[in-house]
């Protein structure tokens, strides 16, 4: 049935009884069958690549006549570099331990109980997205090392790529008799679908939306179901008056030009005025030769080329290649600004001071803090998780990249010897 005869509810609830079951047998199932559906699923990828580029094509064309900007047409695209990461992550997924069992924690108690706790999956997750195709392959991905089942709701201009994708992992689903319904796609573009998701309570788990302010925001104001908050990417890279400027000129450009439309690309650069007063406008200047529209205030709005920024460009994330920048007096004057505008995602500083480094992680509060190092650097892939669901913002359970270990609760086991309590 491909759901366009049914209503949403209807719909969701017949997939989330089949999430649930699923999920149930997944629990329990064995490290080297995930492993082996998830290597039969990255083969299935090398395979049907063409069908896979084929359904992308239909996607792209789809996008260009709605006027998707191109830094949304860059996350919707699919390449054979592009699949060839996606098969990559399968296999470094695959090969990750299995998070599902872990012993926590144990310890002993003088009642002679012995308690451990272990790792437990979620349940099922509902996972909504937008654009990006290759999240209906790291999701499900992610779900099944987890022990999770999984139903993805990708955004209307990416359904035929995420159906290919989707088969694919169905295929490594049914070669390691794992219920396929462990992975599963909504079916249809009606945005219905999304709402029927936020109040499956007892059907869904946990809601993980991957995607801009307004999804996000969506997300966070309907649900009935816990959601991992993934907020917007508002992230910064501060250049202090002890930076390195060979280093701070690299990581300026890799984090804002590398993919604008990524979460992980910088919005805003903070120059300490010691660093402007040494170097002048250079970062300035070699964002503007990259092709970047600069949107400067103060003294660095005079320089030739930028645009005059606005005051709600700072806290904005752009996903395009556009940038906000202000001068700030010192770390302390960046820490102020950060907390002001930022989304607690990702913000690097640039020094050779270790005592300004250490400030600056110690009093900011964002999931992920950097040195000397781009921001396109927050993923779960750079961190050795073979991919991410997302990079959590919250403060609940799951922060930072959202890989299959941050996907798994815990329980308590307790063992006595026919113990009984005073």
């Amino acid at each position: 049935m491909d759901g366009a005869h049914e209503s949403s509810d209807a719909l969701i609830a017949r997939m989330g009884k089949a999430a649930r079951e699923a999920a149930s047998e997944l629990a329990f199932a064995s490290a080297e069958r995930k492993h082996a559906a998830l290597i039969a699923a990255a083969d299935a990828v090398r395979t049907r690549e063409a069908d896979i580029l084929a359904a992308n094509a239909k996607d792209l064309d789809y996008a260009r006549k709605k006027g998707l900007s191109e830094a949304m047409i860059d996350r919707l695209t699919l390449t054979p570099d592009r699949l060839r990461d996606i098969i990559d992550s399968l296999r470094a997924i695959a090969e990750q331990p299995d998070p599902v069992g872990r012993v926590l924690a144990e310890w002993d108690r003088p009642t002679g109980l012995h308690i451990q706790r272990v790792a437990t999956p979620l349940g099922v997750l509902g996972v909504i997205y937008e654009s990006r195709p290759n999240v209906t392959a790291d999701a499900g991905a992610l779900a099944l090392k987890s022990g999770n089942a999984v139903i993805l709701r990708g955004g209307s201009d990416s359904i035929h790529s995420s159906a290919a994708l989707h088969a694919c992992m169905v295929d490594g689903l049914r070669a390691a008799n794992l219920p396929e319904a462990a992975i599963q796609v909504v079916p249809t573009r009606d945005r219905e679908a999304v709402a029927a998701m936020l109040r499956a309570q007892g059907l869904i788990d946990v809601i993980i939306p991957r995607g801009g302010k307004g999804l996000v925001g969506l997300v966070q104001r309907e649900a009935r179901v816990p959601v991992f908050a993934h907020l917007e990417g508002i992230c910064h890279v501060y250049a202090d008056g002890d930076a390195d400027l060979d280093k701070a000129r690299r990581v300026v450009v890799n984090a804002k030009t590398r993919r604008t439309g990524v979460c992980g690309a910088a919005e805003c650069l903070l120059i300490d005025r010691a660093f402007y007063a040494k170097h002048g406008d250079v970062l300035i200047r070699d964002l503007l030769d990259a092709g970047v529209e600069v949107r400067a205030e103060g003294d660095l709005a005079q320089i030739a080329g930028t645009v005059p920024a606005r005051p709600e460009d700072f806290g904005h994330e752009f996903l395009d290649s556009i940038i906000a920048v202000r001068l700030v007096d010192g770390v302390d004057g960046a820490i102020a600004h950060i907390r002001q505008n930022g989304s607690g995602h990702t913000e690097s500083i640039l020094t050779e001071s270790d005592a300004t480094a250490a400030r600056f992680f110690q009093r900011l509060d964002s999931a992920i803090l950097m040195r000397n190092a781009s921001t396109q650097f927050a993923d779960g892939g750079e961190f050795g998780m073979g991919a991410e669901i997302g990079i959590a913002t919250g403060k609940m359970h799951a922060r930072g990249p959202v890989g299959a270990e941050q996907l798994t609760s815990f329980k308590y086991l307790v063992t006595g010897d026919g113990t009984t309590r005073a």
